[in-house]
């Protein structure tokens, strides 16, 4: 009679535990991402780390005599993206790392970053997943 009872009870709630499983994935997989990865050059100098607050975030080339001190390549999501201010967040703490005044965007583009195949042997599909790729060059003034 008791396995009855928890039976009824599961029946009951499997319903719920599906649906909050469901929102579970579907939260995780609508976070925004920001990735970086950092290279310092070599053969350069390799100044103390700065804070991340210090360092400027450039558009252009500097008029200012300045030495490159390694990239920044930023993988961010694009749906959903995140804010830009996260995105130049994470370019002033990569930039810092490097001992960087400020970090020049030389690159931003949203691109085709991964594929996927759906259907049926007979019928595919291929979809591309969109991703932004950005690129930085950490300098320091002199």
């Amino acid at each position: 009679m008791a396995s009855h009872a928890l039976l009824r009870l599961t029946n009951l709630h499997r319903p719920l535990i599906v649906a909050a499983l469901i929102a579970s994935a579907l939260a995780l997989s609508a976070c925004a991402t920001v990735d970086a990865q950092t290279t310092a050059y070599v053969g350069v100098e390799h100044p103390a780390p700065t804070l991340p607050s210090e360092v400027q975030i450039l558009r252009t080339e500097p008029t200012r005599p300045s030495v490159r001190l390694g990239e920044i390549l930023i993988d961010a999501s694009v749906d959903p993206a995140p804010p830009i201010t996260q995105v130049e967040q994470k370019l002033r703490e990569e930039g810092a790392k490097l001992g960087a005044d400020a970090v020049v965007v030389v690159y931003d583009q949203i691109q085709p970053v991964a594929a996927y195949v759906t259907g049926p042997l007979w019928n595919r599909d291929i979809d591309t997943i969109q991703g932004r790729k950005l690129k930085g060059i950490a300098i320091k003034y002199q």
